[in-house]
């Protein structure tokens, strides 16, 4: 029996947000990157995620020697504290030129933009010594069926990760897909759909996936088969734990709120595949509640952490023995019922 190994944690500095929605202004100050960073380690996590502006503000308007100062200086602070980078993201998805997607834009000016701006993210990672990307395909969709070419658009895509894989012979993209919001409906909608996709690149063997709780839960997929189903393929390199509460946004809730029982499923199917023992990191990408008060910002963090680390305990501890013989019997009642006792403890 292999012996079980520990879990390394991160979170983004999107994760300490201010409490702003569509609906309604900040509920709570603004508060510094350097904050956030500090946040992190104050609570022991070990890495942090990123998207290319986070790491290096403003990165459109500035030059490959101001991305490689900025990267630098943002290492050293990562140095200082014992932490690395877990992934850098090309934040696609704010720029004007992407309101009619980045990659799959029609208008080729668009398309040009959004490549150049990843293989400048790439640059970043490689400052901060990380060599895993991740595509959040936010807008790689339609609004309106008619107004793309849905099968041309799978090509810009591969085109554009095929331009990523020859900028740097190191780097990994983890696909991170999600059916909805802010699309009506995206292109690449679920793992399998990410998995396929990468086959058609220059290299599929460096071209993988990303899994979110929340996103595979508004696909209407049960997250731990998502796990599963990446795993066999050796392609999951990173998952953003969370929960959510039905088919509405993406809500981004405390691991474990909305549902122990979907959260328990997840860890056992990483705990089944041995996620984490390449070195792999649990992203925790949760959101505060939007009444939180300021003295209770990272409660949302160190709670989801928490409960990962009981559930990994209620996974090691499960009494697989009688399960089996239950499965044999196929007396389902009877396995459902030790799921929940086993879940509420003795």
């Amino acid at each position: 029996m292999p012996k079980p190994h520990a879990y390394r944690f991160c979170f983004g500095p999107w994760n300490l947000s201010e409490g702003q929605d569509p609906y309604g202004p900040p509920t709570r100050p603004a508060q510094t990157f350097d904050w956030k960073l500090n946040k992190l380690k104050e609570l022991g996590f070990d890495a942090m995620m990123f998207h290319d502006d986070d790491a290096v503000p403003d990165v459109d308007n500035k030059s490959a020697a101001q991305l490689r100062q900025e990267a630098k200086e943002l290492k050293r602070k990562l140095d200082d504290g014992g932490l690395v980078a877990e992934i850098v993201a090309p934040r696609l998805w704010f720029d004007p030129r992407t309101v009619d997607g980045a990659y799959t834009n029609t208008d080729p000016k668009c398309r040009k933009y959004a490549i150049e701006r990843s293989l400048r993210c790439i640059d970043i990672a490689n400052h901060l010594d990380c060599d895993l990307i991740v595509l959040w395909l936010a807008r790689e969709g339609s609004y309106l069926r008619e107004s793309k070419n849905a099968r041309k658009c799978m090509d810009y895509l591969v085109q554009a990760i095929d331009r990523m894989l020859a900028h740097d012979p190191k780097v990994r993209i983890a696909i991170e897909p999600k059916p909805n919001e802010p699309m009506d409906q995206a292109y690449i909608p679920t793992i399998g759909h990410a998995l396929a996709l990468a086959n058609l690149t220059r290299d599929p063997d460096r071209v993988g996936c990303l899994i979110e709780s929340a996103h595979a839960l508004l696909a209407g997929l049960d997250p731990a088969d998502e796990i599963d189903f990446a795993c066999t393929f050796g392609k999951l390199w990173s998952i953003h734990l969370n929960d959510q509460n039905g088919l509405k946004f993406d809500q981004d809730k405390p691991f474990g709120s909305a549902n122990l029982r979907v959260a328990f499923n997840q860890v056992r199917a990483l705990e089944r595949n041995r996620y984490g023992r390449k070195g792999e990191y649990v992203a925790l990408d949760v959101h505060p509640f939007r009444t939180t008060k300021v003295e209770h910002w990272t409660l949302h963090l160190e709670n989801s952490r928490r409960t990962f680390l009981r559930l990994v305990d209620k996974a090691r501890t499960f009494p697989e023995a009688e399960a089996q013989a239950l499965i044999d019997e196929r007396n389902y009642g009877a396995l459902d019922q030790l799921v929940i006792e086993h879940l509420l403890g003795q």
